[in-house]
């Protein structure tokens, strides 16, 4: 069978183009060690319950402003479901999943991450605007996967030793928001089912 010059060329130059991309692929995985992007902190599955940090997911506003949000993501829930963060200021989400893999993207906003099990998701993002935004679980993980969805909200930061409602003062100075202190408590006000 006879080959056209011209759909030769094409076909050795996509050879070369497919060998390229495969030694590109290898030589990343080997020679760069590609793992997830993060700071590459391990945590057993299975004992996620039992960490001192994830056993109780949470919102903590520091002394200096700034706020920590260690939050869990769970067939088909996110923990805490809500989130109160102050606007203008660093906010870092410490992010885990126990069994598969989700997603936690802040919609509207750049906040996006995968949370693998077995490792810990660490982003810091300024929210410029008050507001609420929804949380959704970017990632297929299961026939409830449309239900998986949390909020965060953003409030103007609060002036220095004032709590907000059903919050209480955290080790070190810092607040620690009441709604994300336990499992399963979502609102820092039950009246704010309502609103």
């Amino acid at each position: 069978m006879k080959v056209e010059l011209y759909e030769r060329i094409w076909m050795y130059l996509a050879a070369v183009m497919i060998a390229g991309f495969l030694a590109v692929m290898i030589s990343s995985s080997v020679a760069h060690a590609i793992h997830p992007p993060s700071h590459v902190e391990t945590i057993d599955p299975a004992k996620v319950a039992a960490d001192p940090d994830f056993s109780r997911p949470r919102v903590e506003v520091r002394p200096d402003g700034s706020a920590l949000v260690v939050a869990t993501a769970e067939m088909f829930a996110f923990k805490p479901e809500t989130v109160r963060v102050p606007r203008g200021r660093p906010v870092t989400f410490r992010l885990t999943s126990p069994d598969v893999i989700h997603g936690y993207q802040v919609v509207g906003t750049n906040a996006n991450a995968m949370l693998l099990p077995g490792y810990v998701t660490q982003f810091t993002v300024v929210f410029p605007r008050a507001g609420e935004y929804l949380v959704a679980c970017n990632e297929y993980c299961g026939l409830a996967h449309h239900l998986m969805q949390g909020k965060v909200i953003v409030e103007e930061p609060r002036a220095a030793g004032q709590l907000g409602p059903g919050q209480q003062a955290a080790p070190g100075g810092g607040e620690v928001a009441a709604h994300g202190a336990g499992h399963g408590a979502e609102r820092a006000d039950p009246g704010e089912a309502r609103r």
